[in-house]
């Protein structure tokens, strides 16, 4: 009996092991979310401890932004190279040891230095952690499952950190950063363990356009550099368009080295894939629009409302509901209706959401936020997940960390865009108010305007996809899955 029994303990291991992978690359990007919330949550505190200017300050969290949106292009292409294992595990040891490094930190340039290489190590850890799910699962129902999993945590993780973040800074602020690298130090000794065996890449894939990588950081860099400067509105205006006209010369000369590169960093071709193509950009607006939208909510509470971070924080934790539906309903909806059109319906119920919060007013119960709050959480969860998919669907296996770099970049870019467009906004509507309670809550209903924006022109994206959409592209997950089946097995 013991010797009839092993196998099938053995098969149960083995059967077991994708979803132990999947769930340290989940905590993975649960990781990079939640840390990202939690430094919001605590930087008032941080600034008050340590008596950091208001640029200082600044710079702490656009450090992390500059990062992480500078290298993920390189980040994802280096994953497809050097290989994915030793990608995934080097840079979450990296985001491990300048966790630590800012929670010791006694003046903000060791905190702004600790926070842009954590980005620069997401930057390198996510796209590799993408591309092991998307290479680890065969195409079908189980992969998207997986992504829409890895998306749904990844959005939970942000929510979640900003109630996490609130209780850590009543502690301490510098809890914010040791309880980061504590489940770092947990996921890396996981994943050691869990992550499958690479081969080498063969001689041919060994080359990397060093050119072609250090001209693509240095424009990721000065574009990142220039969006965030965009809040200081006239404040620098030369500088912020010096870094933007900069950031743009330099892409042009990326492309430039990619056509003659003999391997390039970014093969000019995967441009093609309209799907993908759609997919980036919308993923981008709807990022942009989401985080705008929390943005600007948190100041309306904590600013205008007196509320505090906690409370903030407690009342905005709903729009977590994703974490729960993105793993349940979302893939429901996709083998019915497609990726196409739950990605669709993702972009109209922002719109509710957002739109439902533009009356805003001075007095409003919880009640009266808390539906575009809940709808705003859903539409995370229908869209982000199958934007994720359809970044990667069409991708080869050998240009899925490339896919993942290109879909980060685009959300990083997007999220700074909307954070910084809704600010920039604001500050217009408010210059030269008064500044009493009724204008400044008249700046904020304008600066609401820039996510709806945001989200009718993403949905005007997705509907076009749906209209350019041929047969494998609008059916349903399933079908797409029997036919690929289909395709491997003609008999």
């Amino acid at each position: 009996m013991t010797t009839a029994g092993a196998p099938a303990r053995e098969d149960r291991r083995e059967s077991g092991r994708p979803w132990a992978l999947l769930l340290v690359l989940c905590g993975t990007i649960f990781l990079e979310g939640s840390d990202v919330a939690m430094l919001a949550v605590a930087v008032p505190t941080i600034r008050a401890d340590l008596g950091l200017t208001t640029g200082t300050t600044a710079w702490v969290m656009s450090g992390y932004v500059l990062g992480y949106a500078g290298f993920t292009l390189l980040g994802g292409r280096t994953a497809d190279l050097r290989g994915r294992r030793r990608t995934f595990l080097t840079w979450l040891g990296v985001f491990l040891v300048f966790s630590v490094l800012g929670g010791f930190a006694t003046d903000g340039w060791t905190l702004i230095l600790a926070r842009f290489v954590t980005g620069v190590a997401a930057a390198f850890m996510t796209p590799a952690a993408l591309s092991i799910i998307t290479t680890s699962y065969p195409a079908g129902p189980g992969r998207d499952k997986a992504l829409l999993v890895f998306a749904g945590v990844g959005a939970g993780g942000f929510s979640l950190g900003l109630v996490i973040g609130g209780l850590l800074t009543e502690l301490g602020w510098r809890w914010v950063f040791f309880a980061p690298a504590f489940f770092a130090g947990a996921l890396l000794l996981a994943a050691t363990g869990l992550l499958p065996a690479e081969a080498r890449p063969e001689p041919a894939q060994r080359g990397y356009d060093l050119a072609g990588a250090a001209v693509a950081a240095t424009a990721m860099l000065l574009l990142a550099f220039g969006i965030v400067r965009l809040e200081h509105r006239g404040e620098g205006i030369g500088l912020t368009l010096g870094a933007l006209a900069a950031g743009l010369a330099l892409v042009v000369t990326f492309i430039a080295i990619e056509r003659r590169a003999t391997a390039p960093l970014v093969r000019l071709g995967i441009f093609r894939k309209a799907a993908m193509v759609r997919a980036d950009v919308g993923a981008a607006l709807f990022l942009g629009a989401f985080f705008g939208f929390q943005f600007i909510v948190t100041l309306y509470l904590q600013e205008l409302r007196g509320w505090s971070s906690l409370q903030t924080a407690i009342a905005l934790i709903v729009m977590g509901c994703d974490a729960v539906l993105a793993p349940t309903l979302t893939p429901r909806l996709v083998r019915r209706y497609g990726n196409g059109r739950v990605i669709f319906g993702g972009f109209l119920l922002a719109i509710v959401a957002y739109g439902l919060f533009l009356p805003v007013g001075m007095d409003w119960p919880y009640a009266a936020m808390f539906p575009s709050l809940v709808i705003a959480g859903t539409a995370f969860a229908l869209a982000y997940g199958p934007l994720t998919i359809a970044a990667t669907d069409s991708v080869a296996e050998e240009e899925q960390g490339l896919a993942g770099g290109l879909l980060y970049t685009c959300t990083q870019f997007g999220s700074a865009v909307g954070i910084s467009a809704v600010t920039a906004v604001y500050g217009i509507a408010a210059a030269g108010a008064d500044g009493s309670p009724g204008t400044v809550l008249d700046a904020y209903r304008t600066a609401l305007v820039v996510p709806v924006v945001m989200v009718l022109l993403g949905a005007a994206v997705s509907a076009w996809g749906l209209r350019a959409a041929g047969p494998a592209d609008g059916a349903p997950a399933e079908s797409a899955a029997v036919r690929a089946a289909a395709g491997k097995n003609p008999a």
